[in-house]
């Protein structure tokens, strides 16, 4: 088949799926926004954020508290479920790249055990430490503490970090520090209720704080892995050819490794423990729009966000006026996602392997 042929219809599909993807992104946002316990006209949000968006005074016909419940409430806590999936889908692909293993995301390394744990400690015992800003630092730094410990135990029982391995030592630290998370929450006693309430992962109940909190941590994390895209292209064919084509493997594998933990460490630090996004989500990306990580990075972020926002949106609606935990909902829609994914890949290799 003719190459130009193949590369038109491969531009082709990259743009209907950036195309369909914005869309559906608009049209999850604007659900989270208009729908909920209280059920606001469309019209009147639309001239809402159109006319505080544009700076302009407030219409006088418009009550009060819908105005409130727009700007204060669903619209933080939309633009926050937004950066929390991208952040976590931009890790997800990272690791899955940088390590050419598609079983490769925060959850399933330990980084979110870690991030946990070291944001329960925060909850428990940083009662004295003054600066909103220490709580994702001490997640991220616990995050970062949870990759390398996994990363050193992989090199000291194999000289190279396959899946197996890496994966099987991940999930091990992973199950260890989930003890420790049991075990914190089993002495402390006033804030029981808050800290499992809080590993269930949700971003209800929180406003324009907590997007500050995580947009400085996923700005910085996505131009690194923005900055190391080539990298990541040259890592899917191992290490040694990406040393042949002049990447600074050291270099780059640190900047992502960085990256990816400094994301997903600020995601768990204000919305908890969220699975399947960073598992998931790139895996949807790579049919959509293959395997070159400029594209990859970019679509995880725009649908890794827009999924959230969506299974934040059910999380809502399904037992109003009460909402289903978050990570409950990720794990329903996302564990049979991922089931389909890996059946269709396994069928994929079959046939491959037949018509050889």
């Amino acid at each position: 088949m003719d190459s130009s042929f193949i590369l038109k219809s491969l531009r082709s599909k990259r743009v209907l799926s950036y195309t369909g993807v914005f869309l559906l992104m608009l049209l999850t946002m604007w659900m989270g926004v208009c729908f909920g316990s209280v059920m606001l006209p469309v019209k009147e949000v639309v001239m809402i954020l159109g006319q505080v968006g544009l700076g302009l005074p407030l219409e006088a016909s418009f009550d009060t508290t819908d105005v409130q419940i727009v700007i204060n409430v669903r619209l933080p806590r939309v633009v926050l479920a937004f950066l929390v999936g991208a952040a976590l889908a931009l890790a997800g692909a990272a690791f899955q790249g940088l390590l050419q293993n598609p079983l490769a995301d925060p959850y399933t390394l330990g980084v979110s055990s870690g991030a946990a744990l070291g944001s329960v400690l925060f909850i428990l015992f940083g009662g004295a430490l003054a600066s909103v800003w220490v709580a994702p630092l001490v997640s991220i730094v616990a995050a970062l503490v949870t990759l390398f410990l996994v990363l050193f135990l992989a090199r000291c029982m194999t000289s190279s970090l396959t899946m197996e391995t890496v994966i099987l030592i991940g999930v091990i630290v992973s199950a260890f520090l989930s003890a420790h998370l049991t075990l914190l929450m089993a002495l402390s006693h006033g804030e029981l209720k808050q800290v499992v309430y809080w590993l269930m992962g949700s971003v209800g109940m929180r406003g324009w704080s907590h997007v500050g909190l995580i947009l400085p941590f996923f700005l910085i994390g996505t131009m690194m892995l923005w900055c190391s895209r080539h990298a990541l292209n040259a890592f899917m064919y191992g290490e040694r050819t990406a040393q042949y084509v002049g990447v600074a493997i050291k270099k780059h594998k640190y900047n992502m490794f960085i990256a990816a933990t400094m994301l997903a460490g600020s995601a768990v630090a204000v919305a908890g423990t969220i699975g399947f996004v960073g598992l998931v989500i790139p895996h949807i990306v790579r049919t959509l729009v293959g395997s070159d990580h400029r594209h990859v990075l970019s679509m995880s972020l725009m649908l890794g966000g827009t999924f959230l926002v969506f299974t934040d949106f059910i999380a809502r609606m399904v037992v109003m006026p009460s909402e289903l935990p978050l990570g409950v909902v990720t794990a329903m829609i996302g564990a049979p996602l991922f089931a389909l994914l890996l059946y269709r890949h396994h069928k994929r290799k079959k046939e491959g392997a037949h018509s050889c």
